[in-house]
């Protein structure tokens, strides 16, 4: 099981904060649940969308499309920020 956490637009979005998910054979890296995830349809696969606008961390450090995933870890989607 990892815990996926969802912020800001994505939050409103999918309707939720955050949530478990058991992680099935073969979904071992960050592009691979951003991939399941966006497989759901709907609000997922439009936000979740290769080439849309978004930043994932694994455990609270950001993370690329190639990072591992694994058992236990946190993951969370958030769109980027701009500071001033």
């Amino acid at each position: 099981m990892i815990t996926v956490l969802y912020f800001a637009r994505l939050r409103e979005a999918f309707g939720k904060a955050s949530e478990q998910l058991a992680l099935p054979a073969g979904t071992a890296t960050l592009e691979a649940v951003r991939a399941m995830l966006a497989a759901r349809g709907g609000a997922w696969a439009h936000e979740l969308a290769a080439g849309r606008s978004f930043r994932a961390a694994v455990n609270q450090s950001v993370a690329g499309a190639d990072t591992p995933v694994r058992d236990g870890d946190e993951v969370a989607f958030f769109p980027p920020v701009t500071g001033g």
